[in-house]
């Protein structure tokens, strides 16, 4: 019925304004990491099979259009193709932006409606993140300069920037600091990367506007703007993977409707045991239900209301042969090659120890346009964590969990933005967040960490000038965190204490950035930031099942003091050759890492290493280069390169869990194709891992394992049905099946990493037709199928 309203609408309207067909749009395409523009893309209307190419300079025309709804496809050899809903009325302008150079930094810099920075920032697509679905967050990231993955096995791991990663590092959900049991390296952002359209990581002093207890960098996981399209657009995504036989399916539906507009986002996933090239990791499977729905609302065009609500649900498997009964075993398991409990066939099971973990985001975002340069904004956001974690227990008790927490978590955000009409910009705010978090006294065991409540209160301040070829920002932001814990000691007798923290932290952060001409630009970013211990680092007092070890926190640690220079250079050689290179340095008083001690613990769960977390002064410094040479328009070569050093200042040693040196590159062969099947790449991906020789003997239980190298291929095609659209891809990762161990792998104490690994990727991207008012007035003037000009544009 709303069909045919829709259609009655279009033909009353040709009678009138949709009779007009003299319209005319010209316009530009570029490229929206170098701002290049690109010629010979593709712009296409939809349902008119209209269309024309760009000219040297990026520009394109279309002429004698009549007024109406359509579908603007603009395409370009080697890039994601960009779909736009169009009203057109009248004479129209317009500036297309392609993601041609996703290997480069800085790719988006602009986050929120207003704001530039001086800080660097590299950015992950859709696409990128459709092709790499298999992966869960961290290992996707790992995919740009200088950001690494700590992981614990194959379906566990963080992000590691410039050398931190934990809670030094800040992840924003849709504009919420994610919050959950975050309490050591075995416990995993519980993020479903298909929520995002883009995920950006900012690395300098930029958690100034984003609150976290961050020590500088972030990692944005952002989903589009509301859509405008009144028409209901979705894919489907199904990956297969052959190692772990996995099965992962995405379904996204959008529109946007007269009483608002809308998005939801569902996955699913089960995946088995992983297989190195020699044996099956037992007990590795996992399996995720994942859920978002988003709601956008305008009350009217100075006041406009978002609501999301994101779920996420995931059983996770962990080794089974880093669970050790004894010392003696323990030590077998560290010099086996082939771990314990390796069994030759493969499983869907999921056995302890395991993790069962639930995830609930809802914010509501409020945003009032008091002026054309003021905006005031309101966020709340609320987050429930659930985590249940199962070891192997005796007398049939495995099902009972050994560590079960919950945690709510409660933020309100107010700022206020001003955009003067002399180039300053300014924004400030007050933000609170209060954290409850329980143990649950199913156990039967002590609690790995205590139960605490939470109270943070800040505000902070971002002053920006834009000056010619200048551009320069300064930030300020205050904390005070208040923490109330309630402990039980670990002597006998055992007493309940109940005991306070209170800490106060100021961070400062200035910066500027300097236009060379056309083809290059400088920026050069100093912070200061003090952040407040952890509760896990102040109170840890048990076994972290997934890394298998037991770590002991000290209530008596200080806070960090960190200051941090980041200098970031881009190049550019004609329209071929691409140069971004990063420099840091960073100095951390009173650092707080994990040691790990010469002594193994024996506990009637069994046998694990110890760790101890310890304070020290420590530098941190490296570099992030990436280089883009296209000889050719179809084909492109990208390598990047990473190094960090981490030193221990008053010991005089190397940090460990430090990433080791690592390069990476790509080179790719693109064709256009024609109507039907386009948009063709084919990719090989090498990559080269250092040995991590800065290791001092006796820092680990065990030394840094070999050097290794990798070989990767990936390649997709696009077919085109109607208004519809198919994209097929395959990737093969460790196409050599090649047997290694990676050092920032908690599990490499007794296990291989996973062999070759081949997926298949089916998306399908569908549109409800498009409204017949714009074609009908083409057919009422005789006009079948419009074939418009290539512009002229020699007169330029």
């Amino acid at each position: 019925m709303k069909d045919r309203i829709l259609v009655l609408l279009g033909v009353f309207c040709s009678i009138g304004l949709w009779g007009q067909c003299d319209l005319e749009i010209t316009g530009k395409v570029y490229d929206r990491s170098t701002g290049i523009p690109l010629e010979f893309a593709s712009i296409f209307i939809e349902p008119l099979g209209a269309g024309t190419v760009s000219d040297s300079l990026g520009q394109f025309q279309l002429v004698d259009l009549c007024a109406g709804n359509y579908h603007v496809q603009v395409s370009h050899l080697g890039c994601e193709d960009e779909t736009f809903f169009l009203q057109l009325e009248r004479d129209t302008f317009l500036s297309f932006m392609l993601s041609h150079h996703t290997e480069l930094l800085d790719e988006v810099v602009i986050h929120e409606e207003g704001e530039n920075t001086t800080e660097s920032s590299s950015t992950l697509g859709k696409e990128a993140i459709q092709s790499r679905a298999s992966e869960d967050l961290a290992t996707l990231l790992s995919s740009l300069p200088g950001i690494s993955s700590l992981r614990n096995g194959s379906s566990i791991s963080k992000p590691v920037i410039h050398g931190l990663f934990g809670n030094r590092v800040a992840i924003l959900n849709n504009g919420l600091v994610q919050a959950g049991q975050q309490w050591g390296n075995d416990h995993a952002p519980e993020i479903d990367p298909f929520v995002a359209d883009h995920i950006s990581v900012i690395k300098g002093a930029a958690s100034l506007q984003y609150g976290g207890n961050s020590l500088g960098s972030v990692v944005l996981i952002e989903a589009d703007e509301q859509p405008t399209d009144p028409h209901l657009h979705g894919a489907s995504q199904y990956t297969f993977l052959s190692n772990g036989l996995g099965h992962i399916a995405n379904v996204q539906l959008e529109q946007k409707q007269d009483w608002a507009a809308w998005r939801l986002s569902g996955t699913f996933k089960r995946l088995g045991d992983r297989h190195t090239p020699d044996y099956f990791l037992q007990n590795t499977g996992n399996r995720e239900a994942n859920f978002a729905a988003q709601l956008f609302r305008d009350i009217n065009s100075r006041w406009k209301n978002e609501a999301y609500y994101s779920f996420f649900s995931a059983e996770i498997g962990v080794l089974r042969g880093s669970h050790i009964g004894n010392t003696t075993d323990l030590q077998f398991a560290l010099d086996r090659d082939v771990p314990f409990f390796t069994e030759e066939d493969f499983s869907y099971g999921i056995d302890a120890p395991k993790q069962r973990v639930e995830h609930h985001l809802l914010k509501l975002k409020s945003r009032y346009f008091i002026s054309e340069s003021q905006v005031l904004q309101f966020k709340f956001g609320a987050q429930v964590n659930r985590r249940r974690e199962f070891d192997v227990r005796r007398s049939g008790r495995s099902d009972i969990p050994a560590l079960s927490l919950l945690q709510w978590h409660h933020t309100f955000d107010l700022n206020y933005q001003h955009s003067f009409s002399n180039g300053w910009f300014w924004k400030s705010g007050l933000q609170e967040v209060i954290v409850d978090n329980d143990n649950n006294p199913e156990t039967g065991i002590l609690p790995l960490i205590p139960t605490y409540r939470s109270f943070q209160s800040s505000v902070f301040s971002l002053l920006q000038k834009e000056s010619g070829a200048w551009f320069y920002e300064l930030g300020a932001r205050y904390d005070h965190r208040f923490f109330k814990v309630l402990n039980i000691t670990q002597t006998i007798p055992r007493e309940i204490e109940r005991l306070t923290h209170s800490f106060h932290n100021v961070s400062l952060s200035a910066g500027g950035k300097y236009q060379i001409g056309d083809r290059a630009e400088t920026a050069l970013n100093l912070g200061y930031v003090v952040r407040a211990p952890e509760i896990n680092e102040l109170y840890s007092a048990g076994l972290h099942q997934g890394v298998s070890g037991i770590e002991e926190g000290d209530p008596n640690l200080e806070q960090e003091r960190s200051l941090k220079v980041v200098w970031t250079n881009n190049v550019q050689w004609g329209d071929r050759l691409f140069l971004q290179a990063l420099a840091y340095y960073q100095r951390i008083d009173d650092f707080i890492f994990l040691e790990p001690q010469a002594e193994f613990r024996l506990t009637i769960r069994g046998a694990f290493p110890f760790f101890l977390y310890q304070q020290t002064d420590a530098d941190l410094y490296g570099v992030d280069a990436s280089l883009v040479y296209e000889p050719l328009p179809y084909l492109k070569a990208s390598v990047q390169y990473a190094m960090v050093r981490g030193t221990d200042r008053i010991n005089n040693n190397p940090l460990i869990f430090m990433p080791a040196d690592n390069i990476r590159g790509a080179l790719t062969y693109s064709w256009a194709g024609g109507e039907r099947w386009k948009d063709a790449r084919f990719s090989v991906r090498p990559q080269y891992v250092w040995e991590q020789t800065r290791f001092n003997e006796g820092q680990d239980f065990l030394p840094p394992p070999d050097d290794y190298f990798l070989l990767g291929l990936q390649g997709q095609i696009v077919r085109s049905l109607g208004e519809q659209q198919l994209r097929f891809s395959v990737r093969v990762n460790n196409l050599l099946n090649k047997r290694y161990r990676d050092y920032l792998n908690r599990l490499r104490y007794f296990a291989d990493e996973a062999g070759r690994d081949m997926s298949t990727l089916q998306v399908s991207v569908f549109r409800a037709p498009t409204d017949k008012a714009g074609l009908d007035s083409y057919r009422q003037h005789g006009i079948d199928r419009a074939i418009l000009p290539i512009p002229d544009t020699s007169r330029d």
